[in-house]
């Protein structure tokens, strides 16, 4: 039987958050709706070389120079500046996946505490949850930028592992992403993977401890 951790730690960005709308933002300015994919993927490399090299960089920071490099050179109906600044507007119009609405209320449900942790900042994480109605469900709302090191470092769980006064081993964190499963599962957290694709886990990585389809899934997991 799986263990029952004290705290559920979410990640937010394609975990919580429906990221699809910010392809057609960037059709918006001109550019194909792939260039998206190209930009998230360059734009977590390069908070991942920056963690790797000990330094670290705001996620919309690194988002605009991203941007600005793969924006550069395509036919765009608006200056690079304003295609910027409509694509990172995006974030502030995202909405939650459709089984976020139900699956939180059902593990809050079971009296663990749930908290977010992002390689973004916290505050876009607060506007998320308060759009979408679930602010009240989460005790606290973390961001790798008072971490000072970016997911999957180790020193980014232990960050969340202190603010929430628990040790690693009575965390689970909830993503969608492989490498941040494995992440924490490296730094001795539990983990469950979201595959609402159907996607296969790349073996390189530690296998996460639960896989659900949706968050409505973990929660029965869990029960």
């Amino acid at each position: 039987m799986t263990r029952l951790p004290a705290v559920i730690v979410f990640d937010v960005n394609e975990t919580l958050s429906d990221m699809s709308p910010i392809a057609k933002r960037f059709v918006d300015v001109g550019a194909p709706a792939h260039v998206a994919a190209t930009w998230f993927a360059a734009l977590l490399r390069d908070g991942f070389a920056l963690t790797a090299a000990g330094s670290i960089a705001p996620f919309a920071q690194l988002g605009t120079g991203v941007l600005r490099a793969v924006l550069g050179g395509l036919p765009l109906n608006r200056t690079v500046d304003e295609a910027i600044e409509h694509i990172m507007g995006g974030f502030d119009e995202l909405t939650v996946h459709s089984d976020v609405h139900d699956g939180i209320p059902a593990l809050t449900a079971l009296d663990i505490r749930l908290v977010t942790f992002s390689n973004g900042a916290a505050n876009v994480a607060r506007r998320l949850l308060q759009r979408t109605d679930l602010e009240q469900h989460f005790e606290r709302l973390l961001s790798v930028e008072e971490a000072g090191v970016w997911k999957p470092a180790p020193g980014a769980y232990a960050y969340a592992a202190q603010q929430c006064g628990v040790e690693a081993i009575d965390m689970m964190l909830v993503a969608v992403h492989p490498w941040d499963i494995d992440g924490a599962a490296r730094a001795g957290l539990g983990s469950a993977w979201i595959n609402r694709t159907g996607a296969s886990y790349p073996d390189y990585f530690t296998a996460p401890t639960l896989e659900a389809t949706s968050m409505l899934h973990l929660a029965q997991l869990l029960s």
